[in-house]
């Protein structure tokens, strides 16, 4: 069992550059509506997935919009979960085993790759990658299935940068987030984390 500990959310360092704001906004307001005790709760039943590293720093590998949601809503703590302790390696050696792990992704908010430098030194210097959010209301519509596969929302996210025009209003995201969720079902998507397979018939079915 993997060892969960209670920590301030300044003590948790992102491992990405970027974050959906949209999604982390609904997010926000979530948290915000929780009791104390709900909270607790909420944030416990999820915890962030870290790894340690030097001098006791926690690096989040996953749940960076939960983290900043809860930045955001002025909540000061969190619930991080322990999935390696990587505390002995220092510098470039760190961040080597980081990457060849698939706990890193220094990509900005147009999918381009940056140093480890891009990368901020807590939550609240996340940027938003408004198709990041795109990715997880697409996800959240049934386009396609939420999977472990590291980072995967950013695959998606680039995938549709691609192909679909930056909006300006909400209601031209509604439409982007339509368009969307058929380019997902797609043959272009395929290739895709989390891409749901059709049968003949045209029913769909999630990736065996």
């Amino acid at each position: 069992m993997k060892k969960i500990v209670r920590l301030e959310l300044k003590q948790i360092h992102p491992t990405q550059v970027t974050a959906g704001m949209l999604e982390v906004d609904e997010k926000r307001k979530h948290f915000a509506s929780l009791s104390e005790d709900e909270l607790k709760r909420a944030l416990k039943a999820a915890p962030i997935p870290a790894v340690l590293g030097r001098d006791g720093t926690h690096f989040a590998t996953d749940h960076h919009h939960l983290a900043r949601a809860l930045f955001d809503a002025q909540i000061n703590y969190a619930y991080v979960e322990v999935m390696a302790d990587l505390s002995k390696l220092k510098g470039d050696a760190f961040w080597l085993e980081m990457s060849n792990r698939r706990w890193v992704h220094p990509y900005d908010e147009h999918g381009i790759l940056h140093g480890i430098a891009a990368i901020p030194s807590n939550v609240s210097g996340l940027i938003d990658d408004p198709y990041r959010s795109l990715a997880a209301f697409v996800r959240n519509a049934g386009g396609y299935i939420k999977t472990l596969e590291p980072f995967a929302e950013f695959q998606w996210a680039d995938f549709f940068r691609t192909r679909i025009r930056l909006w300006t209003t909400s209601f031209q995201f509604s439409a982007a987030v339509e368009q969307a969720v058929h380019l997902a079902r797609s043959p272009d998507a395929l290739v895709l984390p989390g891409f749901y397979k059709t049968k003949v018939s045209g029913a769909a079915n999630p990736r065996a």
